[in-house]
């Protein structure tokens, strides 16, 4: 999130859950990975790469959104990787003062996927990302520029700002998304964030229909409503039999659906009536890279 000043300063004063690291462009970069019971090194596991959001951590990521209890179930491993700088954020855009920051953190991913595959029985075929905020930014530049390991993206409350005319996948990506009519973050609709004006949005509707231009799709989705306050917009008839799904959620704020509930007074209200880990783990599992 952005300048949420409360989180750097319990973002410092907490006990960082990294529990492994990586050289990576000539410097340290941390993970946490969690593995479950179930685990058996003799059979190929699929990875779950979930990315916190700005000022946030990797063990904030892990217990706002249960991927771990996801994991015990169905027998994948969850990378949550560290951001750096001060705060913790992502670089996810092409910046024209320091151009190698956005390839270093691309390069940071490709160079963890390899130590994980290294260490554990990955499935390359499976490898997965998905993110908070930033995370999720960084998830759809992973989408863009490493589509050849990721076999398909989540975003919740995502901060797109990686230019659409940049983003060439080698091939149709499967992307689903969450995002809170409420978000005064990332507006809904567009628009300058609430926490520093130097961010201004597209619409994250036109972002979800960007990704479904891309992957060929038909360009009307059809829309459901799911719940009370939730309606998915669902882009199909794409390249690959692959597809666009886009959750709109009523009232909810800068919040991953059905997680740990945020600070109202920081983030909004977060939606309990679906948890958006496991439809993202439900949508992900579905899709696997031809190797």
């Amino acid at each position: 999130m952005f300048g949420l000043i409360i989180f750097v300063i319990i973002e410092f004063s907490f006990q960082f859950g990294t529990n492994g690291q990586i050289t990576s462009g000539g410097r340290s970069r941390k993970y946490l990975v969690y593995v479950p019971e179930s685990y058996d090194p003799a059979s190929p596991a699929p990875l779950v790469i979930s990315i916190h959001g700005f000022v946030q951590w990797p063990a904030h990521q892990q217990s706002m959104t249960g991927w771990n209890q996801l994991a015990d179930e169905a027998g994948f491993l969850v990378v949550y990787p560290r951001g750096t700088g001060f705060p913790l954020r992502w670089n996810s855009r092409p910046d024209p003062e320091n151009p190698g920051l956005m390839e270093g953190e691309i390069q940071f991913f490709s160079d963890l996927i390899d130590h994980l595959e290294n260490t554990y029985n990955i499935d390359p075929r499976r490898i997965y990302a998905n993110g908070m905020s930033n995370g999720g930014g960084m998830s759809d530049l992973l989408a863009c520029e490493l589509s050849d390991r990721v076999a398909a993206i989540g975003g919740v409350a995502g901060a797109y700002l990686y230019p659409r005319e940049d983003c060439h996948p080698d091939r149709p990506v499967p992307v689903i998304a969450f995002h809170g009519l409420d978000d005064q973050v990332v507006p809904y609709w567009g628009g300058s964030s609430s926490r520093d004006d130097q961010f201004v949005f597209s619409p994250v509707e036109d972002w979800a229909a960007s990704w479904a231009a891309e992957n060929a799709c038909a360009m009307s989705p059809s829309e459901t409503k799911v719940s009370e306050n939730i309606t998915r917009l669902d882009y199909s008839d794409c390249e690959e039999n692959v597809r666009v799904i886009f959750y709109r959620v009523q009232g909810a704020g800068h919040t991953w659906p059905g997680g740990e509930k945020l600070p109202v007074w920081i983030a909004g209200v977060t939606n309990q009536e679906i948890s958006s880990s496991a439809l993202m783990w439900e949508f992900f599992k579905d899709y696997s890279l031809e190797r």
